[in-house]
């Protein structure tokens, strides 16, 4: 690269995600064959419209990219149709907005400190402003999601659109009682997978495909891909309504987006290929047990842990026991060379930027190929780091030697 300046800070980068351990859970690490795609001059060329139908000439590699894109996503998560071009995961929610309700209709998803998204109906954002948003939440006491409170609350407010998804929910989701829930007032039923669709292809998470009617997901934390989004139909949407697919199109183009950025799904095209091997079904296998491990080994150190536990990839901690907010625990982490996100709790004191609560995960360092033995260590750097922050420079050692035996894919 000609461009010093930039080439010094991507390798100041690389250096650092070398030696550090990535544990924000919605961050993985990408296969050089997804970068490359990434990287390449599929970025040149504009490609409004969708395979067949495009507004622009020199097109028929990018219909035959994009058609192979769309087939693999389809046979990889079981779906009716796909549509591979939304930019990342808020505007495809935002799609299924534009696809489905009017503005002022009402939806319902879970609220954003209970473990929710921003795009699922919290105040701040376009879809609590455009649309009649009502929120769920968390049992106060176990902070698991009341499925029978759920139902009382569906048949009172009877949303035309029903979210369900999470950034910061560290137990599996129950579709079949969803779908009935959401089946009792004739709402569409989406699930946002942006987290775990990594874990349903791998089996260890219950998929929504047969439940649901249409599924929505990025494809750059445990699906391991770039930066970008899918929006699934399903064989049951298309029975509620047959131009529910028509709908999802055109709701992303024109209706919200321009020109695909094909180089995106190029690299979605290779990660869905890696996603259908039989290596990464251990892979999510792996995930799972890594994050029980470290939770239990966190737990055994005395953190409290919302939920008291997990069952997929991600832990969020309590920190109020500890004494510490979640932005100091942050930034001590970091120091130490571990690098989590702070996070509400659900029925936080706490403002969002100084939160009770630490939101940490395993995709990346399990791509590293980190195994349990690994998560005992580091869920004992996490306990003396919270608990003295003068042990970050012997900490940031210590990682710096794990990480060698590690290296980046």
């Amino acid at each position: 690269m000609k461009d010093k300046e930039i080439k010094n800070l991507i390798d100041k980068e690389i250096e650092r995600q070398k030696t550090s351990l990535e544990m924000i859970p919605s961050e993985n690490h990408t296969s050089s064959d997804v970068r490359e795609a990434l990287g390449s001059l599929l970025t040149d060329k504009y490609a409004e419209g969708y395979p067949g139908k495009r507004y622009y000439a020199g097109l028929g590699y990018y219909d035959q990219l994009e058609d192979l894109c769309r087939e693999r996503a389809k046979k990889l998560f079981g779906v009716a149709h796909a549509n591979v071009q939304p930019y990342s995961g808020s505007p495809a929610n935002q799609a299924v907005y534009f696809a489905v309700l009017e503005p002022g209709e009402k939806s319902m998803g879970m609220s954003l400190p209970h473990g929710g998204h921003l795009t699922h109906g919290w105040k701040v954002n376009f879809s609590a402003k455009y649309y009649n948003s009502v929120q769920y939440e968390v049992d106060k006491k176990t902070s698991l999601l009341d499925y029978d409170k759920l139902a009382k609350q569906v048949l009172e407010e009877k949303p035309k659109l029903i979210w369900v998804g999470a950034t910061a929910y560290p137990r599996i989701f129950d579709w079949k009682r969803l779908s009935e829930i959401a089946d009792s007032v004739d709402a569409y039923l989406v699930s946002d997978i942006a987290h775990i669709a990594g874990l349903v292809v791998a089996g260890v998470h219950p998929s929504p495909v047969p439940h649901v009617h249409i599924v929505t997901t990025t494809t750059h934390k445990t699906l391991r891909g770039p930066r970008g989004a899918m929006i699934l139909v399903t064989d049951k949407g298309l029975e509620k309504d047959p131009d529910l697919a028509e709908k999802i199109d055109k709701a992303v183009f024109p209706g919200l987006q321009g020109g695909p950025h094909e180089n995106s799904i190029a690299g979605i095209a290779v990660c869905l290929k890696e996603a259908a091997r039989p290596e990464f079904k251990e892979y999510g296998v792996q995930i799972v047990k890594n994050a029980k491990v470290l939770a239990e080994e966190l737990m055994n150190y005395g953190f409290k842990l919302v939920t008291d536990g997990t069952d997929n990839h991600l832990i969020l901690i309590d920190l109020r026991n500890k004494n510490i907010l979640g932005s100091e625990a942050q930034d001590r982490l970091e120091k130490a060379g571990i690098t989590v996100n702070k996070n509400s709790i659900p029925f936080d004191p706490n403002p969002p930027f100084k939160p009770s609560g630490l939101r940490m995960g395993t995709p990346a360092i399990t791509t590293r190929g980190m195994k349990e033995k690994e998560m005992k260590i580091i869920a004992s750097w996490i306990n003396d780091v919270i608990n003295d922050e003068n042990n970050c420079e012997r900490v940031r050692k210590e990682i710096k030697d794990l990480c060698k035996n590690f290296p980046l894919p």
